[in-house]
């Protein structure tokens, strides 16, 4: 292992550590789903580095791309573009209910740190992913068990996605009906004075 590759995973780490957290603490919708674009560009690094470039680039397509136009269309449709209109009145207790989750799960990471699980038996040789890749290319290894053993868990995803998608249509057109009945009522008593003048001027 070079220092060039430790330092590259250590910084594309880092960096999506960091993201992560700006993430789930930004106000607005939108600067939240770009900060998670870059936690899923970080974790594409990732991938890369550790030979897997095929999960990589689906990695940028599927979910850097694909997923997150979702998300960005769900948070237009239901215009939450400004953090004006979303209103946090939960107060500071999840806050402190999260912090002390995270704080435990340190504690706990930490007390398991001086005795680690060694990872002798789970070492690989240096050159055994590109071997396989040149027996059964990069797409197989991931296509047959996505296909075969986890299909019900791949096909249960989308429509998890489609429903929230239809959710959002739906959420969206009853946001929308009293603004345009409202905005309809409005014209029409704007115009009933315009007609009386014509009427007095005739």
């Amino acid at each position: 292992m070079t220092l060039f590759y430790q330092f590259c995973f250590y910084l594309f780490g880092l960096v999506a550590v960091v993201s992560a957290c700006v993430f789930v603490t930004r106000k607005s919708p939108v600067a939240a789903a770009l900060w998670l674009v870059n936690v899923l560009f970080c974790l594409a690094a990732l991938f890369v580095l550790l030979d897997a470039q095929f999960i990589g680039a689906i990695q940028v397509l599927v979910y850097a791309g694909a997923i997150m136009v979702v998300f960005l269309f769900v948070i237009m449709l239901l215009n939450l573009g400004e953090p004006a209109r979303i209103a946090d009145s939960r107060g500071t207790l999840p806050y402190l209910g999260a912090g002390l989750l995270a704080i435990g799960v340190l504690a706990a990471l930490m007390t398991r740190l001086p005795h680690p699980v060694p990872l002798q038996p789970f070492r690989i040789a240096a050159d055994s992913l590109a071997a396989e890749a040149r027996v059964s290319g990069a797409v197989a290894p991931v296509a047959v068990p996505l296909f075969t053993e986890y299909l019900l868990a791949f096909e249960v995803t989308s429509v998890l996605l489609l429903a929230a998608v239809v959710g959002a249509v739906v959420l969206g057109r009853k946001r929308n009906e009293p603004d345009a009945t409202g905005a309809g009522d409005g014209s029409a008593r704007r115009t009933r004075p315009d007609v009386r003048e014509a009427a007095h001027a005739s």
